[in-house]
């Protein structure tokens, strides 16, 4: 029984604790913290009072580096499909059309040359990665604070920044159409005309290399070119052939050169050497045959030494022993 009156007064004394924290929060209720910013200094400041905060009509400010929706300014696109590329998730989808003249600047004092008949970014699509934003070259196209936009159908997610119409964007088509369609035509134009129009640019001559031509050789005088220089004939003698008797052939006359005499100019030659051809008695050489060298006969040569003979051993058989 004792410890069952122990169990009674420990649960009493926990339950009186925790009504005093509870009813020293409940003190505090009647106050709530303002809604400061975190870059604020007062942020850290309050300790006391309610947190949350009644939201939708009580929220934290946003930083403005914030970067959430994505949001097109219209009169500073030039309409260029840069952000369309680069986009990873093709969330961006636009219709250029192009104009025939320039239509006006942007804040920078970039022209504008191209309609945007469509320019919609369906940010159910989006990554928030930011690629779109550094690509773009007016800064048109950037990321806004704006975090809560969110809607019971997901079509509503796509959000349109074209301000044409649908009349304005098939007259600009007809005006593109006929503007090509009078470029392609060569129109006829009067004597009258053409004084009024500027002259048109010259074509550029374009650059022809010269071929360089070999220098003609010009001799001592430097007026006429030197005469080719003549090879010299030789003229060569026919020989007489040996008659059947026994007596032997004379020696042949060596056969005369004749050489013409040398031209103004001409660079000098040296001259022919000709040979004069073996007859049948040239070419037989005569051959002495090679002896040997006599040995003495004290000098005796060296015999070689006989191989010593192995001969085999017999085999002697063992005697048994005895068996004592």
């Amino acid at each position: 029984m004792s410890q069952y009156f122990k169990d009674i007064g420990t649960s009493f004394k926990t339950l009186t604790k925790g009504l005093k924290i509870t009813f020293g929060y409940l003190k505090q209720s009647y106050k709530s913290r303002k809604p400061y910013g975190i870059f604020e200094d007062e942020y850290f400041s309050q300790n006391e009072g309610l947190f949350t905060l009644q939201y939708p009509h009580e929220m934290i400010p946003v930083p403005d580096n914030g970067r959430y929706r994505l949001h097109n300014e219209i009169d500073d696109c030039i309409v260029c499909d840069k952000c369309a590329k680069v986009c990873p998730v093709d969330c961006i989808d636009i219709e250029p059309i192009r104009a025939t003249e320039t239509i006006g600047l942007t804040s920078d004092g970039t022209p504008k040359r191209i309609h945007a008949a469509k320019f919609d970014i369906d940010m159910s699509k989006c990554c928030f990665c930011g690629l779109c934003t550094t690509v773009c070259p007016t800064e048109c196209l950037t990321m806004t604070k704006t975090f809560d936009f969110s809607e019971e159908d997901v079509r509503n997610h796509n959000y349109s920044f074209s301000e044409m119409s649908l009349a304005d964007i098939a007259l600009k088509q007809k005006e593109l159409e006929e503007f090509q369609r009078a470029k392609e035509q060569p129109a006829a134009s009067g004597p009258e005309e053409e004084t009024d129009k500027p002259a048109a640019a010259k074509p550029k001559p374009t650059f022809k290399p010269k071929v360089m031509a070999r220098p003609k050789p010009v001799t001592k005088a430097g007026s006429e070119e030197a005469p080719k220089a003549v090879k010299p004939k030789v003229v060569v003698k026919p020989k007489v052939a040996p008659k059947a008797t026994g007596e032997t052939p004379k020696a042949q006359p060596k056969p005369k050169v004749v050489v013409k005499p040398k031209i103004a100019g001409a660079k000098a030659q040296a001259k022919p050497v000709v040979k004069p051809k073996a007859t049948e008695e040239n070419k037989k050489v005569q051959v002495k045959p090679k002896i040997a060298p006599k040995q003495d006969a004290s000098e005796e040569t060296p015999k070689a030494k006989a191989r010593p003979v192995f001969k085999p051993r017999p085999m002697v058989p063992k005697k048994p022993k005895d068996d004592k």
